[in-house]
């Protein structure tokens, strides 16, 4: 008997004859986040399988595979050969687990039959084996529809079974990478790192450029970003943080301009300094945190206006529709809530006018930027840039 980490995927069953290519791209994706750990990995049957690890890294292992999107759930399972006799054996020397500090007091077995030459079919198999469990422990019940505990068989080609009793969920989605590459604007807020996590989720390559104003925003500021790109690279994988200052720009808005254009025209001047990054590092798309009605800026006119400025790269919105409480409940399951609630400003709230625009008028903002050398302050903008490697 050999201890393993069972992976099934969801989506790319859907794929067609393209399926090969998600394949080796969940299996690349997976050995890349599974590097640190001693470990075997394969994909067979349309199973990919984790083994040869130490057993006390088990939940460590099958935890990181869990964010790997593209898989829909896992199982630590027994390895055993797939003869009718061993089988017997082995479930004649099963252990019950504990469930909720008690031992389950009803049961069913679910039988999946992949390798068809197998002798038994599933239900008969089923039977079979339940039998088996009820001579070892009389005092447990068969309930084939809400049953305290439910013992997995999966028979596979090669005269493989694999054994387990609990089927946990993990994030879906496709393999990041096989959808392009974004570029994300992080904020800091607990919008941005959701936007992130669901453009990967589709399996978009996400790298990130967030905009300081220091001395007007701090360190600790900073850091509370790049530790967001780092709890989010635990799904999307390797990723990379562009850090621009947005100092001077806020300063040339703020002396030059009305105050309540200052939040319009900033946000303009994001999606030009994030279309000029993607047009150079080659991103497809710009991705932002921005939630209809959320705030005065985030109004279908200040969308409009601010992608009005955008010539080549599309901007994606993916908790556009959401309610706050659903955003804030993606950013607890993938665990950014609590840093990105830490009590540091970001460039947004400097200089924050008592009543921005809620419907900018485009040609008034244009107006408006006339004050402005845009190109020349775009350009300064460009060359404070700094790469973190996350």
């Amino acid at each position: 008997m050999i201890k393993v980490i069972l992976l099934r995927f969801g989506e790319i069953h859907l794929k067609g004859r393209n399926k090969g290519f998600f394949q080796r791209l969940l299996l690349s994706n997976l050995k890349t986040a599974l590097s640190e750990f001693e470990c075997k990995i394969a994909h067979r049957d349309g199973r990919y399988i984790v083994s040869d690890f130490n057993e006390s890294e088990a939940k460590s292992i099958a935890s990181k595979a869990s964010k790997v999107f593209g898989f829909t759930s896992y199982s630590i399972a027994d390895k055993i050969e797939a003869k009718l006799e061993f089988m017997e054996n082995y479930f004649r020397n099963f252990q019950l687990p504990t469930l909720n500090f008690q031992s389950p007091k009803t049961f069913r077995f679910e039988v999946k039959r992949a390798d068809k030459t197998f002798p038994v079919n599933s239900d008969a198999l089923a039977r079979h084996l339940g039998g088996v469990v009820l001579e070892v422990f009389p005092e447990i019940k068969v309930d084939l529809h809400s049953p305290q505990l439910t013992i997995s068989v999966d028979i596979r080609s090669g005269n493989v079974c694999y054994v387990s009793t609990e089927k946990i969920p993990c994030h879906g989605g496709l393999p990041v990478g096989s959808s392009g590459r974004s570029l994300v604007l992080l904020s800091g807020g607990i919008d941005s790192p959701v936007a992130a996590y669901m453009m990967a989720k589709r399996g978009m390559q996400v790298d990130f450029l967030h905009f300081h104003s220091y001395p007007y925003t701090s360190k600790e500021a900073r850091n509370k970003v790049i530790k967001l790109a780092q709890i989010t690279s635990d799904f999307a994988g390797k990723t990379r943080l562009y850090i621009c200052s947005f100092t001077k720009i806020q300063e040339e808005i703020h002396k030059r301009c009305k105050d309540d254009y200052m939040i319009t025209i900033m946000r303009r001047f994001f999606m030009r300094i994030a279309e000029r990054l993607c047009i150079e590092k080659n991103f497809d798309a710009i991705i932002t945190g921005e939630n209809l009605a959320q705030v005065a800026s985030q109004t279908v006119e200040g969308m409009t206006s601010t992608d009005d400025v955008l010539e080549k790269i599309p901007a994606f919105r993916p908790v556009l529709a959401f309610d706050k409480t659903e955003i804030i409940a993606l950013a607890q399951k993938i665990g950014t809530f609590e840093t990105s609630i830490l009590p540091y400003e970001d460039c947004c709230t400097a200089f924050l006018p008592k009543n921005p625009l809620i419907k900018p008028n485009i040609e008034k903002v244009e107006k408006e930027e006339l004050r402005l050398n845009i190109i020349e302050l775009i350009e300064e903008a460009i060359q404070t840039i700094e790469i973190v490697e996350i």
